[in-house]
């Protein structure tokens, strides 16, 4: 019997499970997939994270994360603008960082069980979370944290899925002569793609897609050839880049629909409990502080005799909602109102360029104000 069932090894499962054996909980973290393996993900994290992860020992400072101060954007037809980053972030991959951080959950007391895929969670006396293969695992507590999108959602039958999302996801690494420094978004007809910096000299290059707009074509290479190209900053990087995974990562139906930080007394974190649009805040840093904030709720009503799960996940909705319900939806607005069009992301782009008070406080508002604990 574990004190709490984390499923889903991302960044806001590990840190939750981490802040939490910490403290003395015993935790048992479950991850479909074996570590370090690639997702995607656009692997740039604000730096209003920094203090809470050195204040935990959690900063991964020997990973090499590269610093990033600047942004540019351009439009569909390669107009762009470029501005400092008060805040600015780091780039880091996700392959190197959650291998990290699931070593150091192990080093911790974590039991993490990797190759395990929860097909269902539910609730009696005690939670019970049984896997594919067989296996149940029960708790006091489940923290869900299992990422954008998994058959999991359909057991739970959670709202967001009444309607299919449109849009895709895919990712390349690559080793490219580009602005270290830079995280660059890109527009394209339907879409956008981000491209930022990470350790080891390589580049993270990450797009979102209208799925009836790749349908048009045969395959995804020439979807690109014939979409995402068009932009001349991205043909420059596509000619002149050293690809470095044999095919792209890719996910399907992404959605930025609203989503609940609590089911059934289910504890919701990270992409699990909503996406943020990349132009409305940072998901890294998002799945971070919901981590944070899920341990604070747990170990502010966890004793030894017993638990009041009803005043942990009332805790945590309030607080999860205070800092983003109306955050997720105002991205929802500007990533229909900006992006993706020829019309609408030169309009960015001339906002961008000849507007800047208002562009830098756009720019304020993706990055949260630093913190160290919640």
């Amino acid at each position: 019997m574990y004190d709490v069932t984390i499923v889903g090894g991302g960044l806001g499962g590990l840190i939750a499970s981490i802040l939490l054996s910490e403290k003395g909980l015993n935790v048992l973290l479950l991850e479909k997939k074996q570590y370090p393996f690639h997702r995607v993900c656009g692997e740039y994290i604000s730096n209003e994270v920094i203090p809470f992860l050195e204040s935990h020992d959690i900063y991964p400072s020997e990973l090499d994360p590269v610093a990033i101060d600047k942004l540019l954007i351009s439009s569909v037809s390669g107009s762009f603008f470029k501005t400092q980053l008060d805040l600015g972030g780091f780039g880091l991959s996700r392959y190197a960082f959650d291998n990290w951080l699931a070593t150091k959950a192990r080093s911790l007391g974590v039991t993490l069980m990797e190759k395990t895929t929860v097909s269902s969670i539910d609730k009696n006396n005690h939670w019970t979370v049984s896997t594919t293969s067989g296996e149940q695992y029960y708790s006091n507590l489940v923290i869900s944290a299992h990422g954008k999108r998994a058959k999991l959602d359909q057991q739970l039958k959670r709202n967001f899925l009444q309607s299919r999302s449109p849009y895709v996801g895919v990712k390349y690494h690559i080793i490219s002569n580009l602005d270290n420094h830079t995280i660059a978004l890109h527009n394209f007809v339907g879409g956008y793609c981000g491209v930022s910096r990470i350790e080891s000299n390589k580049f993270n290059i990450c797009y979102l897609a209208h799925r009836d707009q790749i349908k048009k074509y045969k395959h995804l290479p020439e979807f690109e050839q014939q979409v995402v190209l068009r932009n001349p900053h991205l043909r420059e990087i596509w000619n002149n880049s050293e690809f470095l995974f044999d095919k792209p990562e890719v996910i399907n139906e992404i959605t930025f629909r609203a989503k609940e930080p609590v089911l059934n007394g289910i504890i919701m974190i990270g992409d699990s409990a909503g996406m943020i649009t990349p132009l409305a805040g940072n998901g890294m840093a998002m799945a971070i502080r919901s981590a944070a904030l899920a341990s604070k709720a747990i170990l502010d009503h966890y004793h030894p005799d017993g638990i009041n799960e009803d005043q942990i996940t009332s805790q945590y909705q309030n607080i999860w909602r205070k800092h983003y319900q109306f955050h997720l939806a105002k991205g929802r607005v500007i990533q229909k109102a900006l992006f993706s069009s020829s019309l609408s992301s030169s309009f960015a782009v001339f906002i961008g360029r000849f507007f800047k008070n208002i562009t830098n406080s756009i720019i304020e508002q993706t990055h949260g104000e630093p913190f160290s604990k919640v």
